[in-house]
């Protein structure tokens, strides 16, 4: 283990390099421009005479809600297929909150869809809505098939609903999850086959086959192809498992080239153990080091049934890598001053944050929150210097009568936290409430960085 855990402690500051910063507009603009051009498409294509009956009008209408849900699946399926334009313009976390809001918007479309059409549909005959269901199957092409994805959808919302999955664990709820793919595959054919606006018009029919060739590429190239090409580049494999303190467990792994991953301090990979009880899941592990040539460091937290089993991983496993993703990097420092707030197995990203920082000359005061003091794991890595202050604070606020990380106590640990940005990764109330505090003493939103743990 020598030759692993040597030199990792954080040193002092080298040269200064300019901070950047990105507009997170980009993927939220094509997909609001997208939707707009469906609703476009829509209009022009449907004929005046569709409004002229209440029922030819909630027909259009179903058609609109179909054709909206069809697009916003794609993106949906985008937003979570690791292109690099969309990761980087935001970040995958909030693409990860986008992708579950548009969720339960394209549920909510696919079943107004239904039933617009299912109404419009019986006004049109002049039936019963209970007869007009028949009909409707009975007619439109590939019908069946868009049932049953209709009904993959409802249960993949289902289960994603919050209650859901809380009873759900991670992998049957992943298991569900990929239905997904199956119920856009069954409701495809019935919209070229089926839909008003592509019967007709074959240039609207080919556009939309290419929308989903496009999407199903991306998915495939960017999901599938350069992950397994990667793995083959730089086969990694795990080198050693080292416990760091309750309730956290350091991975090391060792490859060729690691280098080329050209990864960042403060970002995370999707990482796959290719043996039992992992093969089916990747789970986001943030490095906890900043990459050297030959080996990597992922810092894992107990948070569940996977990130508690990792300390059982046996040397020589091999591992599947996707990233890096995350803008949880030095590269979002404005100041000069820094603030870092780690909290459980968030100390792994702010220890790796933290040495690019001091590599980059930032002046930096960092506080480690912990249950109790053996849960700072990773402590003896934050070496005392000019240039960095390492304040623990273990102890739950109930036993210590306050909250270390309330805006008073922040003031006194660190008074001049007004003149820094401030990075927290750890439990979503740790992070919310170093947010609050730092908003209350002054600390600009765009200087505020945070990253939760789930």
């Amino acid at each position: 283990m020598s030759t692993l855990t040597r030199d990792v402690g954080l040193s002092a500051p080298v040269t200064a390099r300019p901070a950047s910063r990105r507009r997170p507009a980009g993927a939220a603009c094509a997909v609001v421009a997208g939707s707009f051009a469906v609703v476009a498409f829509w209009w022009f294509s449907t004929p005046a005479s569709a409004g002229s009956t209440s029922g030819g009008a909630v027909t259009s209408l179903g058609e609109l809600a179909g054709l909206l849900a069809s697009f916003l699946v794609c993106a949906q399926l985008l937003l979570v297929g690791r292109v690099p334009w969309f990761e980087r313009s935001v970040g995958l976390d909030r693409l990860v909150s986008w992708h579950r809001s548009l969720g339960t918007t394209v549920l909510l479309l696919v079943l107004t869809h239904v039933v617009l059409m299912v109404v419009g549909g019986a006004s049109l005959d002049g039936l019963s809505l209970w007869s007009e269901v028949p009909t409707t199957l009975a007619r439109q092409p590939y019908i069946w098939s868009a049932v049953v994805g209709t009904v993959l959808f409802v249960v993949v919302g289902v289960s994603s609903a919050r209650a859901a999955r809380a009873r759900l664990s991670y992998e049957a709820w992943f298991a569900v999850h990929l239905t997904t793919y199956v119920g856009v595959y069954l409701a495809f054919a019935h919209q070229v086959a089926g839909g008003t606006h592509f019967v007709s018009s074959p240039v609207a029919r080919t556009a939309w086959v290419l929308l989903y060739a496009s999407t199903a590429g991306a998915l495939v190239t960017w999901r599938v192809v350069l992950p397994l090409l990667a793995h083959r580049r730089h086969q990694l494999r795990v080198a050693a498992v080292v416990p760091e303190g309750r309730g956290l467990t350091s991975v090391w792994l060792e490859g060729r080239d690691v280098a080329g991953l050209d990864a960042r301090g403060g970002q995370f990979f999707l990482v796959r153990f290719l043996t039992d009880g992992h093969w089916g899941t990747a789970h986001p592990y943030s490095l906890s080091m900043a990459p050297t040539p030959g080996h990597l460091r992922f810092t894992v937290g107990a948070l569940g049934d996977h990130s508690a089993s990792v300390g059982q991983l046996r040397p020589g496993t091999r591992v599947l890598v996707e990233g890096p993703f995350g803008r949880f990097t030095a590269q979002r420092a404005t100041a000069h001053k820094v603030l870092l707030v780690a909290g459980g197995a968030g100390v792994g990203p702010v220890r790796a944050l933290a040495e690019d920082l001091l590599r980059g000359g930032h002046d930096l005061v960092v506080l480690h929150r912990a249950h109790d003091s053996e849960s700072l794991g990773l402590a003896a890595e934050f070496t005392p210097s000019a240039s960095l202050r390492y304040v623990p604070l273990p102890g739950r606020r109930v036993d210590l009568g306050h909250d270390p990380l309330h805006a008073s106590s922040l003031r006194h640990l660190v008074p001049d936290v007004a003149e820094r940005d401030v990075f927290a990764c750890g439990p979503d109330g740790m992070v919310t409430a170093t947010v609050t505090a730092a908003r209350a003493l002054g600390v600009p939103r765009s200087a505020i960085h945070r990253e939760e743990l789930t």
